[in-house]
């Protein structure tokens, strides 16, 4: 990640404020192009309604007046709005700016990628058929691998998002090796499912057996093996807090963590409604997000959702984990591993505009 001095030094002053969220997931559409059997998106009812450009501009000049720092785009697959390279280039100058695609468009839409930090293509074994599989579309695997291959090539920072669950288990430290040998990060997701809910944000998807990790202490071994990985070569994009908190709870089903939805994280949906987590209900509107963030209403539902222990996603333990100013400098220096540069280049920036 390269981050221009201006843009550094807003982002070392956003991290450092008490009090507001360092992440927020954008879900830009419900409209997907494949058919993974561990999501349920794409068998939600159609729904095409979306925020148009100039709103969710508007939005994101919200998210940073409020403080976030990092916006990451999903859905759906985002990259199948016609308007994403203007989106995305509008919030790389002022976010840490990821974009997930399941690994079917990247390769096509190169020109709208070119100014994001961060491109992660979801894939989950490195065997073709399994993978094709999980996306129930055949030659999903393969658009995949030349995804990644074509980004690299092209200088696109590009990373494989993997969904840790009992099909690739046991082969998750070997598929982060064959990457991290290559020179790509490796930036996982873990299988869940969502509780039963009447108005959650954006349903993703209920319980799989198929897809369920049963065997705790395999699932430990993963961790202990990819903490050791992570001392001996980079691109490893899991912090070894993170990793102690799913040993806790796959040994012992014991949570480490609070969630600190609303404090932490927050989801944006295709419509512009906010919520703690995709799991929740809406609670506002992200154009009234700078009225309402201090409110005591508020504060009643970042007191209720500490309190929740109904889901274990893998993106709400991180981020409530790395809480808070000084969880944020710990998400800097470990994913990137250049905080410091960024912390010296904002200073630099500061003195040479002082100037």
């Amino acid at each position: 990640m390269v981050l221009s001095p201006p843009k550094a030094l807003d982002i070392v002053r956003r991290s450092l404020t008490p009090n507001r969220p360092y992440h927020a997931q954008w879900l830009l559409t419900r409209r997907c192009n494949y058919r993974c059997r561990g999501c349920s998106v794409w068998r939600g009812a159609e729904d095409d309604r979306e925020l148009s450009t100039g709103e969710v501009k508007r939005g994101l000049d919200i998210l940073r007046r409020l403080g976030v720092v990092e916006i990451v785009f999903s859905g759906g697959n985002p990259l199948l709005r016609g308007d994403v390279g203007e989106i995305l280039d509008y919030a790389s100058r002022y976010f840490v700016t990821t974009v997930y695609d399941n690994g079917s468009m990247a390769a096509e839409r190169i020109e709208d990628l070119r100014s994001v930090d961060f491109v992660a293509i979801s894939l989950d074994t490195l065997d073709e058929e399994m993978g094709d599989y999980v996306k129930g579309v055949p030659g999903a695997w393969r658009r995949a691998v030349e995804a990644v291959e074509a980004l690299q090539g092209e200088g696109i920072p590009v990373g494989i998002s993997p969904t840790i669950s009992r099909f690739n288990l046991n082969g998750i430290v070997g598929f982060t090796r064959h990457f991290t040998d290559r020179g790509i990060p490796v930036w996982y997701c873990l299988y869940w499912y969502d509780p039963p809910t009447e108005n959650g944000l954006f349903a993703i998807g209920e319980r799989n057996d198929e897809f369920e990790i049963v065997d705790g202490k395999a699932a430990a071994k993963v961790c202990d093996a990819l903490m050791e990985m992570k001392r001996d070569r980079e691109g490893v994009y899991i912090t070894t807090k993170t990793l102690e908190a799913l040993k806790q709870l796959f040994l012992h089903e014991r949570r480490t963590w609070t969630c600190r939805a609303l404090q932490g994280f927050l989801m944006v949906d295709h419509l512009g409604r906010v919520a703690g987590c995709h799991c929740c209900e809406p609670v506002a509107s992200v154009f009234e997000l700078l009225d309402v963030w201090d409110s005591p209403r508020f504060e009643r539902l970042r007191m209720e959702y500490n309190r929740c222990d109904r889901c274990a996603y893998l993106c709400y333990i991180f981020y409530s984990l790395h809480a808070g100013p000084r969880g944020n400098v710990e998400i800097l220096r470990d994913r990137w591993r250049s905080a410091r540069s960024i912390l010296t280049r904002a200073r630099n920036a500061h003195s040479a505009e002082a100037v």
